[in-house]
């Protein structure tokens, strides 16, 4: 099997370690095949592929799509090196407002599936690309989010100088946000 599955603190997030071969010209990996993440229980069609580029210090975040346009991630870094965060948004979750942070890097090749029914963000640790795809495609009517610093999430972001767009910074607390998700609804 190309890609081995990692459990993290959170259940219904995954890492994702592909395999790579190795030889005096470099190397070569796959990054998805449909048969065998669905072999590793990430059962998904993904919809959309996003790339963005971002300066060292950027955060992005922490943003989720509602159903019926709720979005799965699946995240990689092809330069550079981010913390990819998951903070789980299901109503009544018994994991509810805890969060998942693993560096990604274009060294390390590690990918984060994050699923649908939580927020996702990241931060830059270097000038980075970031790819993903996603379960759906976006809807802006269907967009929210929260603030990247609220306090009983307590991301332990390290402690850079960031660069947040406006948008972001406008965003709620997890408390006041307009989440559709519930803990065991099938999306």
């Amino acid at each position: 099997m190309p890609f081995e599955l990692v459990n993290t603190e959170l259940p219904d997030v995954k890492l994702v370690q592909p395999k790579l071969f190795h030889d005096d010209r470099g190397y070569f990996t796959e990054t998805y095949r449909n048969s065998d993440f669905k072999k590793i229980g990430i059962e998904r069609d993904f919809k959309q592929d996003n790339q963005s580029f971002s300066l060292k210090g950027t955060l992005r975040g922490l943003h989720f799509q509602n159903p019926p346009y709720a979005q799965g991630k699946l995240v990689r870094v092809v330069k550079g090196s981010i913390l990819d965060v998951g903070v789980d948004i299901r109503h009544d979750s018994p994991t509810f407002g805890k969060y998942v942070m693993r560096e990604l890097s274009e060294d390390n090749h590690l990918m984060l599936w994050v699923p649908e029914g939580f927020a996702h963000g990241f931060l830059a640790l270097q000038d980075s690309i970031v790819l993903y795809k996603a379960t759906s495609e976006y809807n802006r009517e269907s967009e929210g989010g929260f603030i990247w610093n609220d306090e009983s999430v307590n991301i332990k972001w390290p402690d850079i100088n960031k660069i947040i767009s406006e948008k972001d910074f406008q965003f709620p607390d997890l408390a006041h946000i307009n989440s559709k998700f519930h803990y065991g609804a099938n999306l």
